[in-house]
């Protein structure tokens, strides 16, 4: 295994928690069970909110003999770090692993270890994703190595009450007419919401920040690969306008994937939230951790800052480590047909990658009863046009969460001012990344 994927894997530990870890490590072993009346197990990874628990239990109907052993790990970041530990150490992936599209770069440079779902029949269902979905897991040499779950366009997840109390328009498309518009306006309204409720607009920099850089055309990386942080003058005037507003209050400063147990959904901590279609099942959760339910007040409003974004999205892919491969690439070809994403994104409120499945949600405005009635499907139907996947280079991730994470979190906290954390962030960049 190369030195390269040995401190990734090393980097990324710190970033997660002994409970985590000890979590991660009972995400499976490959599969069990034997070949005697044709019966298998199937082991399958995700993480954070998949919706997949009806399915697997249609698939095992559907599948006599079959048994599907699911580990759900809570976040990607997580996630990332229990494949990279395992790919270094040569087992335990599952037979059916999830991959983010944070850290697919990554992946790609072992995309080895995975099968070639072309040898399983991939190539004829590639006319199902959009484009952009299906390119993006397939590797230099032309090998797919993942099925295409979901995207994340993005809306905005909105307090009701909280607007109310700072007497702006709570109507989700008088809110969409209010934040229409570039960041600047996004900032504006918040500086406005502050001055009249003296409470934070946004939950904390990270998440506001990840959604900002994916908007650029090019990111952490350039479409060639090439590392694109320092020097970036885009990308720090975007730094500098986030920073900017963080230093007047805006940012209520919370610690990512936590929230105070949900309960800063909740208790009107903070007013709105960037919310890519899979973040949906998180902020239910979240709410329902904290005590609320759907009388709490959270909408979902058809805007987002400066157009069309995509935050997210993942595939299922197929170890070669898995001794059940073609069993295994079944599974994940059945999970993500048009049909199972739209049951998918009904349980986990994410959006699907195939076309026909997002035709139905586009068609269906079934009201979201824990959003205020919203008909949240439709809405990212609509928020997905224009819609295209930044380049992620292989340790965008680990920019994201290792490097711009603390830094940001110190400027939350008011450790440093916009410049330090800047700097943090470069000085980070260059210990982790080089």
């Amino acid at each position: 295994m190369s030195s390269r994927i040995l401190r990734r894997a090393a980097v990324t530990a710190v970033a997660v928690s002994t409970t985590a870890l000890v979590l991660a490590g009972c995400s499976g072993g490959g599969s069990t069970g034997g070949d005697a009346g044709g019966d298998v197990t199937l082991t399958v990874t995700t993480f954070g909110t998949f919706g997949y628990d009806d399915l697997y239990a249609e698939y095992e109907k559907l599948n006599p003999g079959v048994t599907i052993e699911a580990t759900n790990i809570d976040t990607g970041g997580n996630a990332r770090t229990d494949a990279f530990t395992k790919i270094a150490a040569g087992s335990g992936l599952s037979d059916v692993v999830a991959i983010e599209e944070g850290w697919l770069g990554a992946i790609m440079e072992v995309s080895d270890q995975f099968a070639d779902l072309r040898d399983y029949g991939i190539e004829d269902r590639k006319s199902d994703w959009v484009d952009w979905k299906y390119a993006q897991a397939t590797d230099p040499s032309g090998r797919v190595i993942g099925y295409g779950t979901d995207i994340g366009p993005e809306g905005i997840c909105y307090n009701a009450p909280a607007f109310a109390a700072a007497g702006l328009p709570t109507d989700r498309d008088e809110v969409a007419s209010l934040l229409s518009g570039d960041w600047d306006t996004y900032f504006e309204v918040g500086r406005q919401y502050h001055e009249a409720t003296g409470k934070a607009w946004y939950d904390h920099s990270g998440f506001v920040w990840n959604a900002m850089v994916n908007q650029l055309p090019e990111g952490y990386y350039t479409q060639d690969g090439e590392l694109n942080v320092e020097g970036n003058a885009e990308l720090k005037e975007r730094f500098e306008q986030l920073g900017a507003a963080t230093e007047e209050g805006l940012s209520a400063a919370q610690t990512a994937w936590d929230w105070n147990g949900g309960k800063s959904f909740v208790d009107g901590t903070f007013a709105t939230f960037v919310c890519p279609g899979w973040m949906l099942g998180v902020v239910q959760g979240q709410v329902e951790a904290g005590g609320g339910d759907a009388t709490t007040g959270w909408d979902f409003a058809p805007v987002f800052p400066g157009g069309a974004a995509n935050w997210g999205g993942a595939f299922l892919s197929v170890p070669e480590t898995s001794q059940h491969k073609k069993e295994a690439a079944a599974l994940a070809d059945w999970l993500t047909q048009p049909e199972q994403q739209v049951k998918q994104s009904a349980a986990a409120g994410n959006f699907p990658s195939t076309l026909k499945a997002q035709e139905s949600l586009a068609a269906d405005a079934t009201p979201n009863e824990f959003f205020n009635g919203a008909p949240t499907g439709a809405i990212l139907a609509k928020q997905a046009e224009g819609v295209v996947a930044q380049f992620k280079g292989p340790d965008d991730s680990v920019i994201q969460e290792n490097v711009f994470g603390p830094a940001l979190t110190s400027l939350d906290a008011g450790e440093v001012d916009t410049q330090g954390a800047w700097d943090k962030a470069l000085s980070l960049l260059n210990e982790l990344v080089g």
